[in-house]
Formats: C-alpha cells, structure tokens, sequence
C-alpha cells in the first residue's frame, strides 16, 4: 500500500469530526507546554503554532491579553477551514518545510507536527532561522518517540510517513538546530501512556 500524506489522513479526520478528539486528547499536554513557555515570554508577544490542525491551540492564545497577534499553519485544507470556521484568528494553508512567514515571531508552538517531517532536525534549524525573533522562544510536543514504545506502530497503522527519534536525539536536534537554554521532558503521563516528549528552547539575542 503507497504512503499517504499526513495533511490527507488529516482532512479526512476533519471531515470526520476527528479533530474534536485530538482536540480533547492533547488538551493536558498543550495545557503543559504553555505553561513552561508562557514565563520565557515578553508582553506583549506575537505567537505562531505550526500543524495548528482546527486552530484550537490559536483559540486559547488569543484569549490572553499579553498575546498580540497568534497565526495557525497547516497543510490540511479542512483543518484550515474549519480553522477559519470557529476563530477570527490568521490561518495559512501551506506545506512545511518549504512555506516560509511574512515575519517572524516571539513564540512559536507545535503539538504532534514535527515527526511527520522526514528531516524534522533540518526543520528545527528553520525555525530558529527564519521563523523566531531574537529572543524567541519554542515549545514543541511529540508523542510519536522512540521511548514511547506504543506508537512505534503507528506509521504501518495509519500507512503515514513518521520519523523515530529518541529523547536524546530531539535535544540533540534542538542543540544543533541553535537553540540555547534546551530541555527536554514528558508530561501528561498517566497509566496507560508515557507522556508528551516536550522539546523548548530559546533563540539568543545577537
């Protein structure tokens, strides 16, 4: 069976609803990533979440007074217009890595899209680049890790291109990619389930 695209399988859930459930299912991980990212902010701050799927992650966002402007960006059509749909926020239809941003921002979040990416080191290094401020700051958040070992059958499950990196490997990545003040830990663990691998990190000032 041929590899479909992630932003395939992802309007299809869309289209399904399925975005309510991965909605709901992310919810105390995402919660958990905004509050490591939100005391490395400056007020006001601009924010972009990458893979922002129906744009929930923007919704939050823009309900917070230090936040000045938030933008989503996905490569699902569905997503995007059922983005545009439920929010009054920005929303771009486009394929990573090659779409870039008109500006730059001070933070920059993404739940469950990195690994999607066949080269998601060389990603992280774009996004330092060209997406972030000096003195940005990224959050990122994967469940689909080499110590996760009940995801490892998702790429055959789902017939879907995913890369298998390690703990150690997503920090390495980050180091390389040229993020200061890197950590890496998992949340929203519970019984049946190990946790978010959570990478962040800072872009230096000059």
């Amino acid at each position: 069976m041929a590899i479909r695209s992630a932003t395939d399988v992802f309007s299809e859930w869309a289209t399904k609803n399925k975005d309510e459930g991965m909605e709901r299912g992310h919810a105390a991980s995402v919660k958990a990533m905004l509050e490591l990212a939100f005391p490395n902010l400056p007020t006001p701050y601009t924010a972009v979440d990458l893979g922002c799927g129906n744009g929930w992650v923007c919704r939050l966002l823009e309900q917070r007074e230090e936040c000045r402007h938030v933008v989503g960006v996905d490569g699902s059509e569905v997503m995007i217009e059922k983005a545009q749909t439920l929010g009054q926020g920005e929303f771009h239809l486009a394929r990573l890595p090659e779409w870039r941003p008109e500006a730059t921002f001070d933070f920059l979040h993404s739940m469950e899209f990195l690994y999607y990416l066949e080269d998601p080191a060389a990603m992280l290094k774009m996004i330092h680049a060209e997406w972030l401020n000096e003195g940005g700051f990224m959050v990122a958040g994967v469940d689909h890790y080499l110590e996760n070992e009940d995801s490892h059958g998702w790429p055959e499950a789902l017939d879907v291109h995913m890369t298998l990196l390690s703990e150690a490997q997503w920090k390495q990545a980050m180091i390389d990619a040229g993020f200061s003040d890197v950590g890496i830990q998992r949340v929203a663990a519970k019984d049946d389930f190990v946790g978010t691998l959570v990478m962040f990190g800072k872009k230096d000032s000059n």
